[in-house]
């Protein structure tokens, strides 16, 4: 679909600077951007090398002072701009509400008929899909489950029984929903299960990546908030409470019962232990170890995770060790020298 520069620009609150009306029907990185392409530059060293694109316009700050023979589009935010725009020239794959021959669907599941059940799905009994939700393919919906409206669930995505998703949730493949938590008591001298029979509520606007695994509860709900986005390779323990808005890298586990407060960030490969309390806003530095509450707005990082100033001034000082060894072993041997010579 093609788009003049000026109708990009309304789209996006932006001003052109040059013509208008000139036509752009792809979206393409500065470096791979092509005659006919739109593209975005985040700062003035982008702008000055946007001279050997092909792009036909660039995105640019609206603060930008560089000039550029190219057409613009000056906007608050070239980034923002830019993710709002890709989905009017990549929008996703649309399916044909169906139920494909090779699904199996429980004679007491409710399908919208504006849904997609693809092929070998399994919707058990008493589970609910909601209007324009899809499953793509290989999807285990278990019983009583419940899917609300514009759902996507990729490849292979196993949602166990009793779990709610939200409006507009989205699913990457081999992620599990609602598996058993890890709840084991000591008793005559072995591990007994502890029975998991709550579930997992994830509300509206949230995205999980691939391969990540959410917990059910033993009791209640593990919950995700609404417009959370949870990384690949994640693991949410029973229990956990991720409030809205949150964002979570790869790699990083939630021990059971964990609450975190709304537009939390945890970065990758970080551990965060159990019955904690996240504040709102806080933030965890990447490999951090979590052993601790976190206040409203907290940074911390490192193992086991402090707060950022005291962890940076750590780290500075462990970079100072090999010189401060050598300066110990000199003072060392001007005191030894020091002796002999007073005999």
């Amino acid at each position: 679909m093609a788009f003049t520069i000026s109708q990009i620009a309304d789209k996006i609150k932006g001003v052109v600077v040059g013509d208008g009306s000139l036509e752009v029907h792809g979206f393409a990185p500065l470096d791979c951007a092509k005659a006919g392409d739109l593209s975005f530059a985040d700062n003035d060293a982008y702008i000055a090398a946007a001279g050997q694109s092909h792009a036909t316009a660039i995105i640019v700050s609206a603060n930008s002072s560089v000039s550029s023979d190219k057409v613009l589009i000056k906007v608050a935010n070239p980034r923002i701009a830019a993710a709002r725009l890709m989905p009017l020239f990549y929008p996703p794959e649309t399916y044909t509400p169906a139920i494909h021959p090779t699904a199996t669907v429980a004679a007491t599941a409710q399908i919208n008929a504006s849904a997609y059940i693809g092929p070998n799905c399994i919707v058990e009994h008493g589970a609910i899909i909601g209007a324009r939700s899809v499953l793509m393919a290989g999807n285990y919906v278990g019983p009583n489950c419940k899917l609300g409206e514009d759902v996507r669930l990729f490849p292979n995505v196993v949602i166990y029984a009793a779990c709610q998703l939200g409006n507009r949730v989205s699913i990457h493949s081999g992620t599990v929903i609602g598996s058993d938590g890890y709840g084991y008591v000591f008793d005559e001298g072995k591990h007994r299960k502890v029975l998991q029979i709550g579930n997992v509520v994830i509300e509206d606007d949230v995205e999980i990546g691939a391969n990540a695994a959410i917990d059910r509860a033993a009791l209640g709900s593990t919950r995700i908030g609404k417009g959370s986005k949870i990384d690949n390779l994640v693991h949410v323990a029973h229990n956990v409470v991720i409030g809205n808005h949150c964002l979570v890298m790869g790699q990083s586990g939630f021990a059971g019962s964990t609450k975190l407060g709304d537009y939390c960030v945890i970065a990758s490969q970080s551990g965060i232990a159990g019955h904690l309390k996240l504040g709102n806003q806080a933030t965890v530095g990447a490999k951090s170890g979590v052993m601790r509450d976190i206040p409203d707005k907290g940074v911390v990082l490192g193992i086991p995770a402090m707060p950022d100033k005291q962890a940076k001034r750590q780290i500075i000082g462990l970079m100072q060790l090999p010189e401060l060894i050598k300066r110990t072993r000199d003072l060392e041997k001007q005191v030894e020298e020091l002796k002999s010579r007073l005999g």
